[in-house]
């Protein structure tokens, strides 16, 4: 199957959010996304874009796509997350993941950074075997942390009675 990687334009952002609302249903939570293509239009493309994106496609339609920004570590400086890489279904195992992937680190090693990073759920046996299988370490004893809107403003009211 041919296929083209390449940086995603604002123009893509429709096709990309629809990719996006894939993977939150694949990770089975549907009503998690609240952005908007607007919201990716703006983030992305502004003057300090807040991400990249690269994305696979195959005969003129966008079939997969990777986004990644840049964080900041203590312990190694700059370095890259990578927040989603989706594959629309009909496609996996057609390589465009795994080109994707490649796209990602080598990105990654041309801004020279000290570490890229993402997460995988525990259940995704494919992503977690795909991930060892290309030297990526998995660490089990880490937890990720997180605190919604909803959260964040409950604590906040909380922390500003003290």
């Amino acid at each position: 199957m041919k296929f083209t990687v390449r940086e995603a334009t604002k123009e893509d952002m429709p096709q990309v959010l629809e990719l996006i609302n894939e993977l939150a249903i694949f990770e089975k939570e549907p009503e998690a996304v609240i952005i908007d293509v607007e919201d990716l239009k703006r983030d992305g493309f502004c003057e300090n874009p807040l991400f990249t994106c690269f994305v696979a496609e195959v005969e003129g339609k966008i079939q997969g796509m990777a986004l990644l920004y840049f964080r900041y570590s203590t312990w190694k400086g700059k370095t890259v997350h990578l927040e989603d890489l989706i594959v629309r279904e009909k496609y996996r195992g057609k390589g465009l993941g795994s080109a994707l992937y490649s796209k990602v680190i080598a990105f990654a090693e041309e801004e020279g950074v000290k570490r890229t990073e993402w997460v995988v759920l525990d259940w995704n046996k494919n992503a977690v075997d795909f991930y060892e299988r290309s030297g990526a370490t998995v660490f089990r004893d880490w937890w990720t942390v997180q605190m919604d809107e909803g959260g964040m403003k409950k604590f906040l009211s909380k922390s500003a009675g003290n």
